[in-house]
């Protein structure tokens, strides 16, 4: 029997009943109108809030994907919860969700796990890990790519450069060579007022857009940009180079108090598509 990882999500994030969460998905991407960039796309970049809060700006992102097939998809996600480890991936064989299960691509994983320990990282196998931040994603994954994807999991708990910049370097060595796809899940800035994350998050994601990944790691720091998979984004920008690409499209931005009316207190939420030009 698969060794499924069960979702600690479902009922709370998203909807547990498969048809509603199908027709949920559907909808955002139903309403989503994206022109395809002018190039091979070689990854994404989506929020991971709840669905009801980001789906909408997710949904620009994966719809320029709907329909197609990739053998790998490479999820980099911060780990929000308080392990010890720097670098995690899942100790299960699949990814459950009330669409079915996702499974994990063992091989990748052990060739990425082979690099990192290269670089004097070690890849840490968790089991019943309670992130939302990588799973989210996989539902739209479901619905927009045809079936048969292999996941490779990833999840940052160390978002410095050494880790980050090695993790990007891994994940191009693992991927190369394969029919596979990035997906950077990161939210923007937390808790500010409307004018005050707007202005923070519009920073991000002009160093995004100018494919800066040192940028992009320096913008809290600076103070003037928040991420809280800063890593994440920065990571999968090192890697998409590497394979690669040499573009940034924004596709998107919203925040919480867009679904809330609440504009005193928001999170912000970005979509992108990286790209090889044509």
């Amino acid at each position: 029997m698969l060794d499924v990882r069960p979702s600690p999500i479902a009922g709370t994030w998203y909807p547990e009943d498969p048809d509603i969460l199908a027709r949920s998905i559907d909808g955002h991407l139903a309403a989503s109108e994206v022109q395809p960039p002018p190039g091979e796309i070689i990854g994404l970049v989506v929020p991971h809030a709840g669905h009801r809060y980001s789906g909408g700006v997710a949904a620009r992102a994966f719809r320029l994907v709907q329909g197609g097939r990739r053998a790998l998809v490479a999820i980099v996600s911060p780990m929000h919860h308080l392990y010890p480890e720097p670098v995690l991936t899942t100790s299960h064989a699949a990814y459950g969700t009330p669409l079915g299960s996702v499974e994990v691509a063992t091989d990748a994983v052990e060739r990425l796990e082979r690099d990192l320990a290269a670089s004097g990282i070690a890849l840490t196998r968790v089991a019943r890990d309670p992130e939302h931040a990588l799973e989210i994603e996989l539902p739209f994954l479901q619905r927009t790519l045809a079936p048969g994807f292999r996941l490779l999991p990833l999840m940052l708990r160390d978002q410095g450069r050494p880790v980050v910049e090695a993790v990007g370097h891994a994940l191009a060595s693992a991927l190369a060579g394969q029919d596979a796809l990035l997906v950077a899940s990161s939210d923007l800035s937390h808790f500010f007022p409307d004018h005050e994350a707007r202005r923070l998050d519009q920073e991000m994601l002009s160093r995004l857009r100018a494919f800066d990944p040192v940028a992009v790691l320096a913008a809290e720091e600076e103070g003037v940009g928040f991420a809280c998979g800063k890593g994440a984004l920065a990571a999968t920008l090192w890697a998409a180079s590497a394979l690669g690409a040499d573009r940034v499209d924004i596709l998107g931005y919203a925040h919480s108090g867009d679904v809330t009316g609440d504009n005193l207190s928001v999170v912000g939420y970005g979509a992108a598509v990286i790209y090889r030009a044509a």
